[in-house]
């Protein structure tokens, strides 16, 4: 493979924050070179970005994909066509697949099956529980030995705190990362949105906060208990931001992310029973949302997630309280985040950041940075360019887009992966 070199860009290194006017020289799947004086180089095929910018691929912590057992919601393959468009490098699958990937044998068809399939990195996660049942743990030795990369129940809670003490003990003493679906289901109940006036207005049952604040705090104390590595897959309100920040203050060894459609959008999107907004957790109200941005200003968040989850129509076209919860968002994952920087919330290399660097961080990997000998998986994208999203252009499977026919600002142009070009919208 011939090297590339990718002159005249906007280079935006979110490890370091360091942005600068320069080339970038990739070969053999990493980065060679790099910097304000790199304007050519021997024998390879020359890239003008046109003062776009080159950054770091993104990294998604949480995709829900069909494959095994409901390959018609999205398979391997689609999967990673959707993350490529939208300049996801790294996808890490959840375990909700039928079967559960909760045996050593699943998780190496996983990888295997993925790597001879998908045009990006598709990492899966184990589950925790055997069958996601929530009551016996899985073997977390021999799954991560066989190559997963953390464990999760992916939409579903370990109610049970021994099994949970039993699960982050284990998990402590293999090094293993815990991710946990904080959503208490007693407490969600028959609830279908945010608990509040609008799903009264609605008329449809609400889901309170404290199905996720008592179940987060819990998990905090058992972290406190074990000192095992948690992350909290995400968190939607302004109680739990502060649950996170006592911890992270305390010292324990506690990440979390938030998805981008909590980032977003609110209750009040849902408008008419959109049922392409009906999310787990649900969009909160106004306040909440707010206290998110501030929340991932502060550090309090470290990651951003797609919550990528794929339903076909005969699970979406129902009435909202009978429609099953998720929408698609690896394609759109970077345009709506851009939306925070253009309104002036945040910064680009540190939207970047928790898209890229703290992911790879967290899931300890060596990619998520501009620097020479790190993988070559990159994105080239004009955060500027405004589009309206059809969701027939859409590369997944599925097509329950939240921002169907919204406008949003900022393409992708090129997606690489290990050196390797797996996107090029120029071409299209």
């Amino acid at each position: 493979m011939k090297p590339i070199l990718f002159t005249n860009a906007r280079l935006i290194d979110p490890d370091t924050g360091r942005e600068q006017a320069g080339g970038l020289l990739a070969h053999d799947g990493v980065i060679r070179d790099l910097g304000p004086q790199l304007t050519q180089a021997a024998d390879a095929d020359v890239i003008d970005c046109g003062g776009q910018v080159l950054a770091p691929g993104l990294i998604d912590m949480r995709a829900f994909i069909g494959e095994p057992g409901g390959p018609y919601r999205e398979t391997l393959k689609s999967a990673g066509e959707a993350a490529a468009a939208g300049g996801v490098t790294t996808v890490v699958s959840m375990p909700d697949t039928s079967p559960a990937l909760d045996d050593p044998a699943v998780i190496d068809f996983i990888v295997r099956r993925a790597r001879d399939t998908s045009v990006v990195n598709i990492l899966p996660a184990a589950a925790l529980t055997k069958g996601l049942k929530g009551e016996e743990m899985a073997e977390i030795g021999r799954l991560k030995e066989a190559g997963a990369i953390m464990f999760t129940d992916g939409a579903r809670s370990v109610t049970n705190a021994q099994v949970m003490r039993r699960a982050l003990t284990y998990a402590r003493d293999f090094d293993a990362l815990i991710v946990h679906h904080v959503e208490d289901p007693n407490l969600v109940g028959q609830g279908v949105m945010n608990e509040g006036e609008f799903a009264s207005r609605l008329g449809l049952p609400g889901i309170p906060r404290e199905a996720e604040t008592i179940l987060l705090e819990r998990d905090m104390r058992l972290v406190r208990l074990t000192g095992a590595r948690y992350h909290a897959a995400m968190i939607s309100c302004a109680d739990s931001a502060e649950i996170v920040r006592t911890a992270k203050a305390k010292g324990l060894p506690v990440t979390c992310g938030v998805s981008i459609n909590h980032l977003s959008l609110n209750e009040n999107d849902i408008g008419d029973y959109r049922t392409f907004l009906k999310l787990s957790p649900p969009l909160r109200d106004e306040d909440d949302r707010q206290a998110m941005i501030e929340a991932l200003t502060d550090g309090t968040i470290d990651v951003i997630v797609s919550d990528h989850n794929p339903q076909d129509v005969e699970n979406k076209r129902l009435p909202f309280a009978e429609a099953a919860d998720g929408a698609v968002g690896l394609e759109t994952l970077l345009s709506a985040a851009l939306r925070l920087v253009h309104s002036d919330r945040i910064s680009l290399p540190k939207l970047l950041r928790a898209l890229s660097t703290k992911p790879a961080e967290i899931l300890g990997l060596p990619s998520g940075r501009l620097k020479v000998g790190a993988p070559a998986d990159l994105i080239l994208f004009d955060p500027e360019a405004p589009y309206v999203l059809d969701k027939r252009d859409l590369k997944s499977l599925s097509k329950n887009s939240p921002f169907d026919e919204a406008r949003l600002e900022g393409q992708v142009t090129i997606t690489m992966v290990a050196g390797r070009i797996v996107f090029d919208r120029r071409s299209i």
